[in-house]
């Protein structure tokens, strides 16, 4: 691609530019594996510039890892068709080094040490809230820019390098509780996993944010990872006078409990966080799931011209339908590339100082990032309705 042409395109427009072509955009393989890296050609680059990426690509949170990975790689593989990121006045080729953690601290730290060995210029992860609060104190003392496109823990982004593209669990559980407010919900029943920060964070928040607003936890049940069982938590829950049942967990968790709800012939309706989105392909009988609502900021029915651009090649290219957690790595790839043409240079410190600096119009929303690593943007909620997400 000319010099002129890269310099017309410039990262802002890229997004809007790839998105009005995409429908005619034929399957192209993106050249990637597993543990690998992913870019399109050699040719007019001057430099490279990689993406070390961490999630769970195993284990039973590998449908978050999948995804990210899946929607990263097609953002990759867009801006180097569109001529990769104007650095100054050179030309970076992204790549991405994407490495399993299996949603665990100690295979997150290992493979930050790998992608570190390996040059990585910046972190896309961890996916997953236990793994990423492992390594963020590795990363702010090495001060690479980290930016985790799911993980919600309040803690993540406690150090200046580290941003996040997700809302934090206290503001989805407040969030939910309003939200369950204006449903015209009083009484409530919780299930949350006690041995995992992004399940307790959501649950306290919530909680709390219902007494606030006048209602009452009658009932609060607990589980711990790997707990398959949930009929102890959810027949103690049925003698109760509960009107609706907050879960805030992982997809898996979520479908064990509907299904099992649903066998003790329980009808209560469920409320759930961003962990939610996949649970469609983990219930066998998705009936179960009719009406359950939960928080998202992606939902890939919208009929946005640039979601159903994504959709519609994330498609061809993995025959499933996208997720927010492919929308969230897609985004992060962007504003991975935005901060490098906004500091000019790929140097770490000059990255996270441009991260205050840049506005996405991306998949998950219009975003900016205040001081604190937070994001700026609205939220939507998904509703089930036959076996399919629908904004509400």
């Amino acid at each position: 691609m000319k010099k002129s042409l890269k310099k017309l395109l410039g990262l802002g427009l890229v997004l809007s530019l790839v998105v009005a072509s995409f429908a005619a955009c034929g399957t192209k393989d993106t050249g990637s594996d597993t543990e690998g890296t992913t870019g399109n050609g050699t040719e007019d680059f001057d430099d490279t510039f990689l993406i070390g990426a961490i999630g769970p690509l195993t284990g039973g949170a590998a449908s978050y890892g999948t995804s990210v990975k899946q929607g990263a790689e097609i953002a990759i593989a867009e801006i180097n068709e569109a001529g990769g990121v104007t650095v100054g006045d050179k030309q970076f080729k992204l790549e991405m080094n994407f490495m399993d953690d299996e949603a665990t601290p100690d295979k997150a730290v290992t493979s930050y040490n790998a992608l570190m060995d390996a040059g990585a210029d910046a972190i896309l992860g961890t996916v997953t809230s236990g793994a990423c609060l492992g390594i963020i104190d590795l990363t702010s003392e090495d001060g690479i820019l980290q930016l985790t496109p799911s993980g919600s823990a309040k803690d993540i982004t406690k150090y200046d390098n580290t941003f996040r593209l997700c809302f934090t669990d206290p503001v989805q559980g407040v969030t939910m509780a309003d939200f369950a407010k204006e449903l015209g919900y009083t009484k409530f029943a919780v299930i949350y996993n006690n041995s995992d920060e992004y399940s307790t964070g959501m649950m306290q928040a919530f909680v709390d944010q219902v007494t606030v607003n006048g209602g009452t936890v009658v009932a609060s049940e607990s589980f711990v990872k790997d707990d398959v069982d949930f009929n102890t938590q959810l027949t103690a829950i049925k003698a109760t006078d509960a009107e609706v049942i907050f879960v805030p967990a992982y997809y898996n968790d979520a479908a064990y409990i509907t299904t099992q709800a649903a066998e003790l012939g329980m009808d209560l309706p469920f409320l759930g966080g961003d962990g939610w989105d996949g649970v469609i392909a983990q219930t066998v009988d998705t009936s179960v799931l009719e009406g359950a609502i939960f928080m998202s900021p992606f939902v890939a029915s919208v009929e946005d011209p640039a979601v159903q651009a994504f959709v519609t090649k994330y498609e061809e290219l993995y025959k499933a339908t996208p997720d927010q957690f492919a929308a969230d790595g897609y985004d992060s790839v962007y504003v991975i590339a935005q901060a490098m043409e906004k500091a000019g240079s790929t140097d770490s410190a000059a990255l996270i100082s441009a991260m205050t600096q840049i506005e996405l119009n991306g998949l998950t929303g219009k975003l900016t990032f205040n001081a604190d690593g937070e994001p700026n943007k609205g939220a939507k909620f998904v509703e089930i309705k036959d076996g399919k997400y629908v904004e509400r």
